[in-house]
């Protein structure tokens, strides 16, 4: 037992030095975490991702969080007898929706990971972009779905403002910004985002270092069906355009062109099912998932 012990100790010393580069390069940068999927309701990946977080915090890198909620949604509206509708990864989303959508998300989902967070040692403070009304959203009109028809879905919205102000300011003062990707339009009516985009624009606003998607899979596949460990922006226009990347992938790598097309170093899309994933991507040289660079 004492050597097994030993053994752990020696390998978790050596990921230290071998991180240790790249602490000392992202020292006073922003990060931009999209935590959805398995990660936030296997119990022990919760508390593994909260306390990476605080790990962050404490080196001096400034994680900013932005959180998804689908199958909480999900599971409230299937309680309701509420039927919604995805276009490609985008919830459908009529006014009782909506109210649903901001209840789980703004009130129950936010409210536990701000809990998670503090009690792994951040200061961690929820918002959503109604708060301030610093996410700006507009409505989107219409999507055209698998068979070509074109619909309205609702209250989706894309971001098309990110007021800085009030995460600059929560950042500087310590805490860890949490939020919740509900927008709001110029007439106050909230908006539903998908969390990859407000996490997108987020990062875009704040000129991250790095914007991390935590997601269910292991990363982008490329055409021969193997997971790429690194993507150009243009490889990946190429894969959509092929249909290679579809579905609920399409969000996830759009944010991250438009991310990368605004100041954004580098996106990475790792599997948030696999513990400490953010770290190992970031500070070993292995990496475990897709990285994706202008």
């Amino acid at each position: 037992m004492e050597a097994e012990r030993m053994k752990d100790l020696v390998f978790k010393a050596s990921i230290l030095h071998e991180a240790l580069p790249y602490i000392r390069r992202f020292h006073g940068k922003i990060f931009v975490l999209k935590y959805g999927g398995h990660a936030m309701v296997d119990p022990l990946l919760r508390d593994s991702f909260a306390r990476d977080v605080t790990l962050m915090k404490l080196i001096g890198i400034h994680p900013v969080v932005v959180h998804g909620g689908g199958p909480q949604i999900d599971s409230m509206l299937s309680q309701l007898g509420v039927v919604s509708e995805r276009i490609d990864g985008l919830r459908v989303t009529d006014e009782k929706t909506m109210e649903i959508v901001e209840m789980v998300l703004a009130g129950k989902v936010n409210s536990e990971i701000v809990s998670l967070m503090c009690r792994a040692g951040a200061r961690a403070v929820g918002l959503s972009g109604k708060d301030d009304s610093f996410l700006l959203g507009q409505k989107i009109e219409r999507m055209r779905t698998k068979a070509g028809r074109e619909v309205d879905p609702g209250l989706v919205g894309r971001v098309i403002q990110v007021r800085t102000g009030v995460l600059t300011k929560l950042v500087e003062g310590g805490f860890v910004p949490v939020i919740a990707p509900i927008a709001v339009d110029e007439e106050g009516r909230s908006l539903n985002v998908n969390a990859d985009t407000v996490a997108g624009a987020v990062a875009a606003a704040l000129k991250a270092e790095k914007l991390l998607l935590m997601t269910d899979i292991d990363g982008v596949r490329g055409p021969d069906g193997t997971i790429a460990s690194s993507m150009r922006a243009a490889d990946v226009r190429e894969r959509i355009a092929e249909g290679v990347i579809s579905g609920g992938m399409i969000p996830k790598v759009q944010s991250a062109l438009e991310a990368l097309a605004t100041g954004v170093h580098k996106v990475h899309v790792v599997d948030g099912r696999v513990q400490h994933a953010a770290l190992l991507e970031v500070f070993t040289d292995r990496g475990i998932g897709t990285e994706i660079l202008e």
